[in-house]
């Protein structure tokens, strides 16, 4: 590869040709103010508009200032990072922001995690001259069931679009208008609603500002927790204590699952429960539901519908409910863990408690965002009452034991409460990408050999790469898996299906980057790579420690299904755990 050779800033420096001016400065260790750039290594993404100007440089020989994420280097380039000149037009730059953007930084969701906010302290922006002569653009708030999207706030940086476009080729965002009305959004309507948009919330895990945000269910958790009429429960997603921590300055990592558990129950909650027992149960039904359609192709059956894919993630399902209707017919009909925690929390648990169903407040902690849509879809509900109420993300949690003045570190640690609360290994890796099959697997093969599985870590099936496959011997039958993280990745396995070259038998499909370790509710990772990789880490870590590692052990699904359900897939067990799915093509615009 050509090297190039430079200076910056008096110091020389030797680079691959095609590198920016900003990647060979970083190279040097000398800090270049960014705030439309954002290089997401893990996801081989980088978005380098050039657009906000913020990291302009002086180049020798040249009249103009130049964006440093976006211009390359050349032979003998002298660049100056630090002059008067850059300083006084970088100023100048976020003072012209600073004029169109709304000034409720009180009580703005991004104050203190604004990378808007801290540039302009950065950069000692004070005041900002002729502000009031200027007449600031304004937009109607748009407001769908998991984001919030306030035009008024967006600075054109372009990060969500390169998410929403590139790595997940939903097509939900695009550039519209120009000058102080550029910004954005969904073409036409303007709307999230009416767009392709999946939920999946990557778009508000990158926005700079409080332009994108997630729709607040603390509000309403605060209310049901102070009202005495009502018993409030709540149910905490695997991923959630693999990433909790890293809101109160642990390392990424860092399991936090006992400390979760007893903030809270300081924060008011009556019964502490774990997703991971319905994790257990999706097990019970998916892995079913698989072997179900296995039996009947080894049997010779050419109609079955096969690959299966797994129906967890509720951003996938809204993807191919907007994109591939005509295949809804191949997912599991399986519930997520959950709704189907909510369905026999207020069924089964309220029964054994004496409580109403209309009584019983379900609340979910979630790293995802799509899961505040989830659990509002007309199906999921009983006459009005949803199966489950509110659902929080990981950093909506982290801010409400803020809030209450909760020393999270500081606490001990303490179990879950049963019979909800308890789970195996399998259940905890659905967190992961991979986790759900590799749960799967375990149950399936002695289901379907009648032999014990002693090695139970199907490690063929883990890692980070977007599109993974492998094949298990499944008693004589090989039985071949596919695996994708990310809907761009997605979107390629749904298009080999349609044309006939799909060799699968089973798909696992989560929507972010790592799946639910990477959720649009987790605590910002900037597809930093290694703190995926260490939160995966610990779900692994989590599986290994427990007793039991598979689904069709733990001891309280046993006995649901014993005193409840009879078997799975009984009549009982479809009405409560399953689901079906629509054509959403026709009800937005794409762009």
């Amino acid at each position: 590869m050509d090297q190039i050779k430079l200076t910056i800033d008096g110091k020389a420096v030797e680079v691959p040709k095609g590198t920016t001016i900003y990647k060979a400065a970083k190279s040097l260790g000398i800090d270049i103010p960014i705030l439309c750039y954002m290089d997401l290594k893990g996801l081989n993404i980088e978005n380098k508009p050039g657009g906000c100007r913020i990291c302009v440089v002086e180049v020798e020989g040249r009249r103009n200032l130049a964006s440093s994420c976006s211009t390359d280097v050349s032979e003998g380039m002298v660049v100056k990072t630090s002059t008067i000149r850059v300083l006084n037009a970088r100023r100048t730059v976020m003072e012209l922001i600073l004029s169109d953007h709304p000034k409720d930084c009180l009580t703005c969701a991004k104050s203190g995690k604004c990378d808007l906010q801290d540039m302009a302290i950065k950069l000692g922006i004070r005041n900002i001259p002729g502000q009031e002569f200027a007449e600031m653009s304004t937009y109607r708030l748009d407001t769908s069931p998991s984001i919030i999207r306030d035009m008024d706030k967006c600075i054109m940086c372009r990060r969500c679009e390169t998410m929403c476009n590139d790595f997940q080729t939903v097509g939900a965002l695009s550039a519209v208008n120009r000058g102080f009305m550029s910004v954005v959004a969904p073409a036409f309507e303007m709307n999230l609603e009416h767009s392709p948009c999946t939920y999946c919330g990557q778009c508000v895990a990158v926005c700079p500002t409080g332009a994108l945000t997630e729709v607040d269910h603390t509000r309403n958790v605060i209310a049901a927790l102070s009202d005495p009429t009502k018993t409030v429960i709540v149910q905490t997603a695997p991923a959630v204590r693999a990433a909790l921590g890293e809101e109160f300055g642990l390392e990424p990592g860092t399991l936090v699952t006992g400390k979760m558990v007893t903030a809270l129950r300081t924060l008011g909650f009556d019964y502490v429960f774990d997703t991971d027992f319905a994790a257990d149960l999706t097990i019970m039904e998916e892995g079913s539901e698989l072997l179900g359609r296995l039996g009947k192709f080894i049997a010779g059956d050419k109609d079955v519908k096969l690959p299966i894919l797994t129906s967890c993630c509720p951003a996938w399902v809204n993807f191919f409910e907007h994109n591939f209707p005509d295949m809804k017919d191949i997912p599991s009909t399986a519930r997520s863990p959950q709704q189907m925690f909510g369905s026999i929390a207020k069924t089964y648990f309220a029964d054994k408690i004496g409580v109403k169903r209309e009584d019983l407040i379900v609340v979910s902690i979630m790293p995802c965002l799509a899961k505040k849509y989830e659990c509002q879809r007309d199906e999921f509900s009983v006459d009005g009452n949803p199966d489950v109420d509110f659902s929080i993300s990981t950093r909506e949690l982290g801010f409400l034991i803020k809030q209450a003045n909760i020393q999270f570190n500081g606490l001990p640690d303490e179990d879950f409460d049963k019979p909800m609360g308890e789970s195996t290994g399998a259940a905890v890796i659905f967190g992961t990408t991979g986790g759900v099959i590799e749960a799967a697997a375990r149950t399936a093969y002695e289901l379907h050999t009648g032999n014990t599985l002693t090695n139970v870590d199907f490690k063929e099936l883990r890692g980070l790469e977007g599109i993974r496959h492998a094949t298990i011997d499944f008693g004589g039958f090989p039985l071949k898996i596919g695996i994708a993280h990310g809907l761009g990745n997605a979107r390629k396995l749904l298009e080999d299906i349609k044309a006939g070259r799909s060799e699968f038998h089973a798909i696992e499909i989560m929507a972010c980057p790592g799946g639910c370790i990477g959720g649009g509710g987790q605590p910002l990772h900037h597809g930093d790579s290694t703190i995926l990789k260490a939160r995966a880490k610990a779900i692994y870590a989590e599986d290994e420690s427990k007793t039991l590692r598979k689904s069709h052990e733990n001891p309280y699904i046993i006995k649901l299904y014993e005193e409840f359900l009879g078997k799975p897939l009984s009549e009982k067990a479809h009405h409560l755990l399953h689901t079906h799915y629509f054509d959403k093509s026709k009800n937005t615009f794409s762009i």
